[in-house]
């Protein structure tokens, strides 16, 4: 094995350890930070793979991109508490989804940068109510 590989693949080894670990140490809030900043780097991955005419990885990304959103950030939604915002939310991922499908299937970057806009405006708004949670305390 040569010497590069060698240093990639530890350098994936510690870049997943360093996941795990802010995984298993982080609260609610943070974890939910780290699936739209998940969701974000996939879809911008996305878009960066389709740009090289790179279909397999545009399409990976995009499949892990839904994953996180269906899987990570829909399935943390709690519709009792959350009542008529938990239910917005849940259209709102199942939406992403669908504009990730359309995306995914007729090369479409402006349905990706739809959904990274959408992304990016819910994860701001997450971060501000963590950072009002944090100033009560």
């Amino acid at each position: 094995m040569s010497f590069g590989l060698a240093a990639r693949r530890g350098a994936a080894a510690y870049s997943a350890v360093g996941v795990e670990t802010g995984i298993s140490t982080a609260d609610p809030h943070k974890l939910i930070l780290m699936l739209f900043e998940g969701a974000l780097l996939q879809v911008g991955t996305a878009v960066i793979a389709l740009e090289k005419k790179d279909i397999p990885a545009k399409g990976s990304a995009i499949s892990k991109a839904i994953e996180i959103i269906l899987n990570g950030l829909k399935v943390s939604l709690d519709y009792e508490a959350g009542g008529d915002l938990a239910e917005r939310l849940g259209a709102l991922y199942d939406y992403m989804t669908q504009r990730l499908l359309y995306a995914n299937l007729h090369n479409s970057q402006p349905a990706m940068e739809e959904v990274i806009k959408l992304l990016t405006e819910l994860k701001g708004a997450w971060e501000s109510i963590g950072n009002t949670d944090q100033a009560n305390r």
